[in-house]
Formats: C-alpha cells, structure tokens, sequence
C-alpha cells in the first residue's frame, strides 16, 4: 500500500496549507445551501429546493478530506459545520423576534425568507449528521479495500451510500406524515438521483484537487489505526 502521510506532520496540523481553506468553503456551502433551500426550483415535473444547486458540493468537500487528510480530520469539519449550522438557526430565530425598526416595513418578507420551520430544522441536522458520516466513514474504508487505487470508485461509491441516507432521512422526518407518502418518495428519489449525477459530473474535477492537494500538502492519508466512532474531536485517532 503506498503510504506518503508524513508523521512528524500529526502534531502540526496548523501547517498544512490548504486545509483551512478546504473546511472553510466545506462549512460554506452547507449555510448557503440552508439558507437558499426555502426557493423551489423546476424543471419539468420535478422539483428542487434552491440549496441542490450547491449542496452536493459539500459531499465533494467531504470526499476531497478524507482521501487526502484522513477521516479523523474530516471528522473534526462536519461537527465544526454541524455547530455553524446551530448557530445560524438560533441567530436566525433571534433577530426575526427581536421588534423591527418602525421606518422598516419587511419584517414579514425577512420573516419568511429566513425563519425556518423546527421539524425541517431537525430533519436537516440529523440528515447531514448521518449522511456526512456515512460518507466519510464509506470513502476511508474503500480506500484501504482498493489500495488507493480506483479513486473515482470511492467517491461515487460513497456519495451512493451518504446522500441515500442524508436524502432519505431528511424527506422522512421533514415530510412523511405533511406530505403524501407517495410525493415523500418521489422527492427523495427526485433529489437522490440529482444529487450522485452531480457526483459523477465533478469526477474529473475533484480528481484534478485531490491530485494537486496531494502533490501541494505532501500526505495521502491511510485511515489504518483510525478509530471511526463519529463522536470523537480533532485529529484523534
């Protein structure tokens, strides 16, 4: 198995150069797409909500991590974004009760656009929690199965199995008793199957970061003494 994870880099993960920047847009991505998904989107017969556009994106972010700094390090970014994501919905929540200003007259136009409803609020975090995980933990493991070889079956492989269990979690407990149950299952399908071909499309893209962040950082980390409990923090492994 080639091995390029430098050890003397373990205890100084300040230094790598672009993993800031990696987790930063990661964190991003997932406040705009919550932020945006209260507009629909159509195309034909299908439905979307604003954030699709974006969000999958994450799940690239997420496999871009873990193939080249590792799932414990991954691991360290999906809570960071859970907790923005906690805070966003309680300033949020905040500043739509604190009493408008008496010249300004978009309080309910502000209201609805960014007051979220607690249950969809709920069947986000949890979704992403999972799905995130899911991903992450997916990824690593082939990584070992497949030597390192083969990335492209990794990255598809675990976007498979995360945005089925982040989709399908999140339509559940949002919809599932609001919605038909019928419209519950064509949503999610809708959204899963939207969510891996745009997966499959960024395939050459994200070949072409985890190429250059490998070359760039000097590490190809292999998840072999990594202890994948989700509820561990930093960089332990």
């Amino acid at each position: 198995m080639p091995e390029t994870d430098r050890s003397d880099l373990e205890h100084r993960n300040g230094e790598f150069r672009y993993l800031s920047l990696i987790g930063g847009l990661f964190v991003a991505t997932l406040l705009i797409s919550n932020t945006t998904a209260g507009k629909p989107w159509e195309v034909g017969k299908f439905v979307f909500p604003g954030g699709s556009i974006l969000f999958p994106i994450s799940y690239i972010f997420g496999d871009v991590l873990t193939e080249v700094y590792g799932y414990a390090r991954s691991r360290q970014i999906i809570w960071t974004g859970f907790l923005a994501n906690v805070l966003m919905a309680f300033v949020y929540l905040a500043v739509i009760a604190l009493p408008p200003a008496k010249f300004w007259r978009n309080q309910e136009a502000f209201a609805l656009t960014l007051g979220q409803v607690p249950r969809i609020v709920l069947a986000s975090f949890v979704a992403y929690l999972i799905g995130e995980f899911a991903n992450s933990f997916v990824l690593a493991k082939m990584k070992l199965w497949t030597r390192g070889r083969h990335l492209w079956a990794r990255t598809i492989g675990s976007t498979i199995v995360g945005q089925a269990l982040d989709t399908f979690t999140f339509v559940t407990i949002g919809f599932l008793g609001v919605w038909p149950a019928k419209y519950v299952v064509f949503t999610g399908m809708s959204l899963y199957a939207f969510k891996v071909l745009y997966e499959i499309a960024a395939t050459p893209a994200t070949y072409a970061v985890v190429r250059f962040l490998k070359k760039r950082e000097q590490i190809d980390y292999y998840d072999v003494d990594t202890t994948f409990s989700p509820f561990l923090w930093g960089s332990h492994r």
